[in-house]
This record gives C-alpha cells, structure tokens and sequence, in this order.
C-alpha cells in the first residue's frame, strides 16, 4: 500500500488487514526496520529522510478525519468580508472548500487546489498568485508568485506544512514552497498554522514560519499513547503560540455563511486562546512579535490545559495549552 500510494495511515491499515492499530504500528517499526519505509506519526511513507516531499496523492491519504476537524475549526477564525491568504497543502484545501460559504470574502492563494475549492463560490473573490506551476503539489513558486505578494496586506495566513516543531516552526522539505511560504507570511498580520498530530514534532529541511511568528496552531487531539505530539504542543504553548485542538465532533456546526458566518463560537468545537505571558484577561495582546487577534480568548468550551491533563478528556472540545511563563 506504500508503494502503491506513498504513503499510508495506520487507521487505514488496520481497516484493509482487519486487526488493531497497535498491531500494525509493531509490523510498521519491523518493515521500517528493514528499510522499506519510514514510520511517521499516524501513518507511514516511503523511505527519505529530510529531503523527500510526498505529492498531494500521497499526503491526501493520511489524517483525513483530522484535516477535516482542523479545517472545520479553522473556518471559524474567517469573519465575513475579510481578506486572508491561503497556502497549498492537503489541509488548506479542505479549508478553502469551508470559506467557500463565507460572503464577500477575499483570498489570496498560490494554491490551484485552493483556488478550485472557492472557483464557485458566491462572493469570494479568489486572487491568485503569478510563479511557475509544481506540479506535486499544484502549487504555483518561484520569484513570479514571490514578486506577486510585494505590496499585500491582509489580515491572516493560513498555512500548512510538512513538519512543526517548538524549536524551529513550520518546515517544509521544498525549497521553493518555503520561500513562497514566507513572503505569504510577510504579507499577514498575523498567522495561523493548520497540522494535524503527525506533523508536530517533525522537522524537515527548510523553515518557512518561526515559532516566533506563529500566532496560532489549529491541530487535532493527539492519541493519549503520542506523548511526542502531547510534549511539542505545550512546548509551543510555552513560547506563546496559542494553541487551539480540535475534538471530536468539532466540526460538526455550521461553518460560514449566514450572519458572521466565521464566528468560531457558533461552532461545536470552540476556538479559544491560551493565555499570554501577562495572563488570563481577554484581550491582552500576544506574547513576543505577535499581534493583537480580534476574537476574544477563552469561553464556554475551552479549558487551560497542562501536558499532565490528558487531552482525551475534553471530548467535543477545544482545549488550550496555556503557557507556563507568566
């Protein structure tokens, strides 16, 4: 099935081979053993290292349930008539087919993926970038689509990737998609960064946001066993990302359109903020470099959480790691 697709989620395995996903997770370390792919968090690829990129195949098959929850939390940040950009990737697309609801919109992409979700949408003004198509991931790059963002403002970048970690941010294993990634963070007042579990706690080969520039992470609930994902969110949270993890069932509410259509709280799943350094007070501007973000903190639905609080008991949730430097 590797082979065959490139990659490959556990849950996908356990299904096809009929058997529990903690069996096929030590026949996985076994074939990774013998060099014949390489384990991930949540799935499996084929073998290599930091400078090998999965196409959109690939990565289309792993964590789509958490891509779906994290895309359905995320919509809920987009307010009616703003303007956003949105960057390639699996997750972004599944967001973009979720702001397609949302009236008199604006979205800046490199993404044609990105830009097919919202072809059709009422309202939404789609603005694409120039640059030269990469096909694996239909993603246009290069100096054209990096020269095309010169002189942009908007209020927010969405922006996935292949590996997040507390020490170096988002990475990505392209060279040109991280350069286009970087001038789409320039071009944002601030920046939200959509992963799932499998990603956190993975750093490949080139940095596209630091920890530092990140104002918030969109993820889903980490499995109770994954204590890697579980340590590197409330490291993040720790260097003031506000961290917002999205439950089961938290997609499950509307998501734009109709009167504010991108209020998160109208949501099953609530985004709230972690608190900053100076405390719990709503309102209080971000930590660091960060900016100011228009929806209030906290609310019915979210809890502070520590690392010792398992995440798996805020089912249906948002949960939000509050950082332990005051």
């Amino acid at each position: 099935m590797v082979r065959a697709n490139g990659a490959v989620s556990l849950r996908e395995l356990a299904r096809v081979v009929q058997t529990s996903e903690v069996t096929v997770r030590r026949d996985v370390r076994a074939l990774e053993a013998e060099g014949l792919l390489d384990r991930r968090h949540g799935g499996a690829v084929l073998p290599g290292g930091f400078t090998r990129e999965s196409g959109f195949p690939q990565k289309s098959h792993l964590a789509t349930a958490e891509k779906t929850a994290i895309a359905d939390l995320a919509a809920g940040l987009v307010d009616e008539g703003e303007a956003v950009v949105v960057g390639a990737g699996t997750t972004t697309q599944e967001l973009a087919r979720r702001l397609a609801r949302v009236p008199g919109l604006t979205v800046v992409t490199n993404s044609l993926l990105v830009a097919q979700a919202l072809a059709h949408a009422n309202r939404v003004e789609v603005v694409m970038t120039g640059g030269t198509l990469r096909g694996s991931n239909y993603a246009l790059v290069g100096s054209g689509a990096e020269q095309s963002l010169q002189g942009l403002r908007v209020s927010r970048a969405f922006l996935s990737g292949s590996g997040l970690t507390a020490e170096r941010g988002l990475s990505t294993s392209n060279m040109l998609s991280a350069s286009v990634d970087r001038a789409l963070v320039q071009a944002a007042a601030e920046v939200v960064v959509l992963a799932d579990h499998t990603k956190l706690g993975t750093d490949t080969m080139f940095q596209t946001v630091p920890t530092d520039v990140i104002t918030r992470l969109v993820t889903d609930e980490p499995p109770a066993h994954d204590d890697r994902a579980l340590t590197e969110l409330q490291a993040l949270a720790d260097q003031g990302v506000q961290i917002a993890v999205a439950g089961p069932g938290a997609g499950s509410g509307p998501v734009g359109g109709g009167e504010g259509g991108g209020s998160a709280g109208r949501q099953s799943g609530r985004l709230g903020a972690s608190q900053g350094r100076g405390g719990g007070e709503e309102g209080l501007p971000l930590p660091g470099p960060r900016r100011n973000h228009p929806h209030p903190p906290g609310g019915p639905g979210s809890a502070q959480l520590r690392s010792a609080v398992p995440l798996a008991e805020q089912p249906g949730r948002v949960a939000d790691l509050a950082p332990r430097r005051r």
